[in-house]
């Protein structure tokens, strides 16, 4: 009998698992998406669903009555709610749990980071320091800088923000990466970026950005990664699959 897989995805590499899990014969795969974005990373294979679970609980319900068997929380490094709820309800279940977090980028030479623990930190960095700033965090994150009348931001997001959402001064692009070196080296020289802010999410569909700051000697602040669960860690898909291989 197949063993059922719950993955928690919205990420590239929760689509590649997805594509390689659902080659083993013995599994079953689910993915879940939160369906923030209007056009999410959706897999081609499995079945997929759609929407929030209700918390710890309710994916505890989910995980039972589905039935679960593996859980793997694919999710973006900066998911910590969910990624909090699935440890939570993993235990509750006695479900087999793995997170798969991709490796945060790290300064090389020639970068010139500020490290800030959060957004509201990001923005008072900026202060008084800042006039043309490129800002990639997402839209979920813009309010934290809709008070820093003095700086104009270019702001890149795959949708735009809620209505009635507090937003800088400044312009929006909506798009999604991957984004090649001379597009977003093209893109700091054009609007004249003094200071990009980013989440140090990892990977490389948006690290063009990190390798053009650097040739253009322009600040990052960068935003680190908010604490993760102490569960059983792989870095990348193969060491999910031989996770999987191992549970079956």
């Amino acid at each position: 009998m197949k063993k059922r897989l719950l993955i928690l995805g919205g990420t590239g590499d929760a689509v590649e698992l997805a594509a390689k899990a659902s080659q083993i014969a013995d599994i079953e795969v689910i993915s879940s998406l939160a369906g923030r974005t209007k056009q999410p990373l959706t897999p081609k294979t499995g079945t997929v669903r759609i929407g929030g679970f209700g918390g710890a609980t309710g994916l505890a319900e989910f995980l039972r009555c589905s039935p679960i068997d593996l859980l793997i929380d694919a999710t973006h490094p900066f998911a910590a709610q969910i990624s909090a709820n699935a440890a939570i309800a993993a235990v509750e279940c006695n479900v087999p749990h793995l997170m798969m977090v991709r490796p945060g980028w790290e300064m090389v030479e020639g970068d010139r980071w500020i490290e800030v623990a959060n957004h509201s930190e990001a923005a008072t960095a900026l202060s008084g320091q800042s006039q043309r700033v490129f800002l990639t965090i997402g839209r979920q994150e813009l309010a934290a800088f809709a008070g820093l009348d003095a700086i104009w931001f270019l702001m890149r997001a795959i949708d735009p923000p809620a209505p009635n959402t507090p937003v800088p001064n400044g312009k929006l692009l909506l798009a999604r990466g991957p984004f090649s070196l001379a597009d977003e080296r093209q893109l700091l020289l054009e609007y004249r970026i003094d200071t990009i802010v980013s989440k140090n999410s990892g990977g490389a569909a948006t690290y063009a950005k990190i390798v053009a700051a650097r040739e253009l000697g322009i600040p990052v602040v960068m935003v680190q990664r908010p604490p993760i669960p102490d569960v059983e860690q792989v870095a990348d898909v193969e060491g999910a699959i031989s996770w999987l291989v191992e549970q079956l």
